[in-house]
């Protein structure tokens, strides 16, 4: 597996054509999730094959946006078949790949523990105190899209549901990010019961 390459590779690809009205599912998101993964992957202990596998998936998790926007998980699969074997990823390894990015959909589903992480890395942002920077990219992203825009109100109550839904899978991500993210969600709920 020659992960340097195919990093350097979807990382420029990435830079180069990902829609630049897209101001949460960036480059930037991208190299957030993969410095989270990397973090998890350390504190549950992955074998260093487990982390390459988890780093690729890392980047390429969100590479399906160049397709398209609903939908994207399954077309970064499909990237990642046509890309992975040209830098020496066998088969099944490919398929470990793709299975992480697909638990990554909303709700995550994840049950395999590399899955796990990469949903936790993903949505690592809900317990830190740039959550509130990040959500608000999200909002911006679906309001220029036209994917789903919403007043401040409605926002605010989509992210009291997304926060109270969530679970984090890893004991790591619960000790790094749960206590952070059940203060924002105080947060959002106090919103919600003041910007009627």
């Amino acid at each position: 597996m020659n992960y340097e390459a195919v990093k350097k590779f979807m990382l420029t690809k990435l830079e180069r054509e990902l829609d630049p009205r897209l101001t949460y599912h960036s480059i930037n998101h991208t190299l957030d999730v993969l410095e989270s993964a990397i973090r998890l992957a350390e504190m549950e202990k992955l074998s260093s094959k487990e982390i390459l596998l988890l780093k690729t998936a890392c980047i390429f998790h969100d590479s399906g946006m160049l397709v398209t926007y609903r939908g994207h998980e399954e077309a970064s699969t499909e990237i990642c078949r046509q890309t992975l074997p040209v830098y020496n990823y066998n088969e099944e390894d490919t398929e470990i790949i793709c299975r992480m990015i697909l638990t990554t959909k909303l709700p995550q589903c994840a049950s395999q523990h590399l899955d796990k992480i990469l949903c936790d890395a993903d949505l690592d942002y809900l317990g830190r105190s740039d959550f509130f920077m990040i959500a608000h990219r999200l909002k911006y992203e679906w309001d220029i899209l036209n994917i789903y825009p919403t007043t401040l109100q409605e926002w605010y109550l989509i992210q009291k549901d997304f926060l109270s839904s969530h679970r984090y899978f890893t004991i790591s991500a619960l000790s790094l990010r749960q206590s952070i993210k059940m203060e924002n969600l105080k947060q959002i709920e106090f919103m919600c019961n003041h910007e009627k």
